[in-house]
């Protein structure tokens, strides 16, 4: 039953958005319009482009509004530093179809012991590069690919009970661009090496902040409501001439990112983002921002619907998706209407799949910890006083051993509390005693 409801709702979505995707046809040309004071003056001067081809799935549907939100194992593109707040470790696979036949294939694993994140990720861009002489044969046939790997560490600072901290992460990343050896045109012969000359090899490293606490929140539950994620991607160079004169390539993508989400209710999430790209070789020819934005709903515990808009140049982008539980597995689809590419409603299609391996005991030693505190209160609300405080030392101390690593505040605020009353109740016994006597 449950089965049948998951693939009615993906239906629906996909009927909706097919939808969508025909209305915004018949409006594209107006679109194109709006936009075009954002045309870029300084687009495609940098290399490595691929590493701002999103994933897909869910970070895609939400118009890639992730430096704010990074709760999943997308972090791995947007902001480094989730790797210590996630709540639980991940695998993922990834699949963008991207536009011009070109595609975007991911694998991606996190892990998190207490505040401390780790992880690593494979991804490869390829786009079919085929050659054909003035006759229109065919010459060569291979692909054109960036291929990239990035290991990820990341640590979170005071984390708490209700301030959950402030976590920093660094990637550190290495990539090469493959271009497949060319002919020459008089001859139709290929040119052994011609392609390794302008192949390159890229050193990057992304940098990034979140910090995530309460704001306005009106719902119960253990997770933060609101955070802010700050990011520094692609912070590096590339060089490329192998096999004849080595030199530093064209600048890399790099970009800033500033972003936020907010989960006003428990089942609305809000995404917002900025973001700036970097020349790092020359500032002054730095592209234009680019924004993003997203919401998800969640409809059922096992299903959730996405939709997001991202200003990228004079491109304005549309998305939609769907998040959904398949034995075990998160699985999310996306569909993305792009006005620079086609009007084809199935034209930009994404996946992935998700596998969550556990807290490693997390939630398990907060809801120890948890029943310690509520002991305490017990006790004191019994006039125990003394055994209340050492209840509450108890679970502070739980909580800071291994796996929670957190400043459990409400036991410091009830212990600090009990410890101000018997002071206060000692010294007003001591006056009585003085009057007596």
């Amino acid at each position: 039953m449950k089965m049948r409801m998951i693939l009615f709702l993906i239906l629906l979505c996909f009927s909706v958005t097919r939808t969508f995707a025909l209305d915004l046809v018949e409006i594209n040309s107006t679109l194109g319009d709006a936009f075009e004071s954002f045309i870029d003056p300084n687009e495609g001067q940098t290399s490595f482009r691929s590493m701002n081809i999103p994933m897909g799935g869910r970070v895609e549907s939400m118009g890639t509004a992730f430096t704010g939100l990074c709760d999943d194992i997308s972090f791995f593109d947007y902001n480094p530093a989730a790797s210590s707040v996630l709540e639980q470790s991940e695998v993922a696979v990834f699949h963008n179809a991207w536009i011009a036949d070109s595609a975007m294939e991911c694998l991606t694993a996190t892990r998190r012991n207490g505040n401390f994140g780790y992880g690593g990720q494979i991804k490869c861009f390829y786009v079919p590069f085929t050659e054909y002489n003035l006759f229109g044969e065919k010459l060569t046939g291979s692909y054109y690919s960036e291929t990239s790997a990035a290991f990820n560490l990341s640590y979170n600072f005071l984390s708490g009970y209700s301030f959950k901290g402030i976590a920093l992460g660094l990637n550190t990343k290495i990539a090469w661009r493959s271009i497949p050896d060319y002919t020459d045109n008089k001859t139709d012969e290929i040119i052994s090496g011609s392609g390794l000359e302008q192949s390159a090899l890229a050193f990057m490293a992304d940098a990034g902040m979140i910090m995530s606490f309460n704001l306005l929140k009106h719902f119960v539950d253990r997770n933060p409501n609101f955070r802010i994620g700050l990011a520094f991607n692609n912070l590096g160079a590339a060089i490329t001439g192998f096999g004849n004169q080595i030199k530093l390539d064209d600048p890399l993508s790099t970009r800033a990112s500033l972003g936020i989400s907010y989960r006003p209710f428990s089942r609305f999430l809000l995404s917002l983002e900025f973001r700036q790209p970097l020349n790092l070789q020359d500032f002054a020819s730095s592209g234009k921002f680019s924004a993003g934005s997203g919401f998800e709903i969640k409809i059922t515990d096992g299903f959730a619907f996405e939709m997001g808009f991202l200003l990228q140049g004079a491109n304005p982008r549309f998305s939609m998706g769907s998040e959904f539980d398949v034995m075990g597995l998160k699985m999310d689809v996306c569909y993305t209407f792009d006005l620079t590419s086609s009007s084809n409603p199935v034209n930009h299609i994404s996946l992935s799949a998700k596998m969550k391996f556990g807290d490693r005991g997390r939630k398990a030693a907060l809801q120890v910890v948890d029943e310690i505190y509520i002991e305490g209160l017990r006790l004191y609300a019994n006039g125990e006083y003394t055994e209340a405080i050492l209840k509450w030392n108890d679970a502070i101390k739980a909580a800071k051993e291994y796996p929670l690593n957190i400043k459990y505040e409400p036991a410091i605020i009830a212990r600090n509390q009990a410890i101000t009353f018997n002071r206060n109740m000692q010294a007003l016994q001591n006056v009585q005693n003085l009057i007596e006597e």
